[in-house]
């Protein structure tokens, strides 16, 4: 809660960006989720502290570099993966295998890097690999926004924006049990697809 409220107070200090959250009452705080996102901007990991709901972050280990973001997410335990490293993937998911037997709920953005255009990337599948391992539901996440106000390869804010997450209707196991890894990474996606704005 209080890497939320840091996260949080970093946005509100920027008076160009509006944030703006829907669906944050679909989340159980019950209930231990992969929560999956797409992704266009640094932005996104700030934005999504906005939900002040527990969860550990997968990240490629270059974030974890990062001044501030980083620096705070390494104090806070979170994942990294490395990527094109096997051992380094195989790893990920024993941490993320354990962070949900704990009961926290692991956050991934499965186009594995940031989208230039907004388009959405096709989804990789460690994130419906964990979760149809360990039995959870999936909670689906739509940013919109992040893109134009910090875009990808740029640290200078461009002018003023509206940032949106939305949360979606979350998937049950039940809904995904019995299809293919594909198959749910396709499902997902498209889930997300119908809530991103393309500009």
């Amino acid at each position: 809660m209080f890497t939320s409220f840091w996260a949080s107070l970093y946005v509100w200090m920027v008076p160009a960006w509006k944030v703006s959250i829907t669906g944050r009452e679909k989340i159980d705080p019950k209930k231990t989720y992969v929560i999956v996102s797409n992704h266009q901007s640094l932005l996104d990991i700030l934005v999504s502290f906005g939900l002040f709901y527990p969860f550990k972050w997968v990240s490629k280990t270059e974030i974890f570099r990062i001044p501030f973001i980083g620096w705070n997410m390494s104090l806070n335990g979170y994942i990294r993966i490395k990527r094109g490293d096997k051992k380094s993937i195989r790893k990920v998911i024993r941490d993320c295998e354990k962070a949900i037997a704990k009961g926290s709920s692991v956050f991934f953005f499965p186009e594995g890097t940031r989208s230039k255009t907004g388009q959405l990337g096709s989804f990789k599948l460690g994130a419906f690999i964990l979760a149809n391992k360990m039995k959870v539901p999936i909670l689906a996440i739509a940013i919109n926004g992040t893109k134009d106000a910090l875009p990808k390869y740029s640290m200078n804010f461009h002018g003023s924006h509206n940032i949106h997450l939305r949360v979606i209707d979350e998937i049950p196991y039940n809904a995904f049990a019995d299809l293919g890894l594909d198959e749910v990474a396709k499902m997902v996606r498209a889930c997300i697809a119908k809530h991103v704005v393309i500009r």
